[in-house]
């Protein structure tokens, strides 16, 4: 649902821009001379290790700015493509092949894993995503199904992330990505992406324990989602909190940070070596309120100065993100 648009990179204090030769497509060679050495180079970063220079991988697998995406947007629809191994393989790898970035993402989409929870959605060209049947009860909260074998409810993830492993090993980084348990679940309560995201806020403030109920469901499952990403491939994991532009300080408090905190919890007990890096898009008015985050990394967006985000989150938080999606 969330197309990420600006490129995520570490250690902002240091300046990086992509050599001249390296932009022209095609010809990434001045990058990828590096990648024997620096292939993990995001990696260690993530993992706060000291690195020579600020990894760079871009947030938009591939997107609209590729002609060659293109070609298969036109001709496929949305789940074709994120569902379809050897055409989502391919759509991960054409930013890497073009720019030599220091990162590849897996093409796919936050509401990926909800159909395994009883909640089916589509992409429509023009629309965006449309989930069928929003949910708006305690009734239909109840009625939702656990995600019990990732391999049963998504079974290209194995073969995406696998095969990406193997096209992406000694060059670059392979990450994978959720979405936060409050973003999940205002999608699918929304039905749609609404600008005012009316319906959930009617549900936060007038039945707050249908929202909770729901969270909690979300949060325990989308975890297991993660975990199997991992245990797939993915190296370093992205939680994209992609609507925190419609909540305030307290709200965030409230309905997001604590259910994105368990998640995280979750998945560190079972892979505790992997960095998890958490997004809060539109999220940089309250990024004290990020600041204990249970993540290895906070991405912050491009509207708030790194300098001053850096000192409203604690001393030694890794940071990332803060390019405008322009450039």
């Amino acid at each position: 649902a969330f197309s990420p648009t600006s490129a995520g990179f570490f250690k902002p204090s240091a300046r990086f821009s992509l050599p001249k030769e390296s932009v022209r497509r095609g010809n990434v060679q001045s990058l990828q001379m590096h990648h024997g050495e620096e292939h993990d180079i995001l990696l260690r970063a993530a993992r706060g290790e000291e690195t020579s220079r600020s990894p760079v991988w871009l947030m938009r697998q591939a997107g609209r700015y590729m002609k060659d995406f293109r070609a298969y947007s036109d001709k496929y629809p949305f789940r074709k493509r994120s569902e379809t191994p050897e055409i989502a393989i391919e759509l991960s790898l054409q930013p890497f092949r073009s720019f030599g970035t220091d990162g590849v993402i897996m093409f796919s989409d936050i509401l990926t894993p909800l159909p395994g929870m009883g909640i089916d959605f589509d992409v429509i060209k023009g629309k965006g995503p449309v989930i069928f049947d929003p949910i708006r009860s305690m009734d239909q909260v109840q009625k939702l199904t656990p995600i019990e074998d990732p391999d049963s409810s998504t079974p290209f993830i194995r073969e995406i992330l696998g095969s990406l492993r193997k096209e992406t090993e000694g060059k670059a980084t392979l990450l994978g990505f959720i979405g936060s348990p409050f973003t999940l679940a205002a999608y699918a309560v929304e039905g749609k992406a609404n600008k005012n995201c009316l319906e959930t806020k009617k549900m936060m403030n007038n039945e707050p324990e249908i929202m909770h109920a729901f969270l909690e469901h979300v949060t325990n499952n989308i975890a297991d989602y993660a975990c199997h990403q991992i245990e797939c491939g993915a190296q370093v994991l992205q939680i994209f909190e992609s609507w925190a532009h419609h909540l305030g300080p307290d709200d965030f408090s409230l309905f997001a940070k604590p259910y994105a905190d368990q998640v995280i919890e979750r998945i560190r007990a079972r892979h505790p070596d992997t960095p998890l890096i958490y997004f809060a898009n539109g999220g940089s008015s309250y990024l004290e309120r990020q600041k204990d985050m249970k993540a290895d990394m906070i991405c912050v967006d491009w509207k708030v100065d790194m300098a001053v985000a850096r000192q409203r989150l604690r001393p030694g938080v890794r940071v990332s993100g803060n390019v405008d999606p322009l450039v």
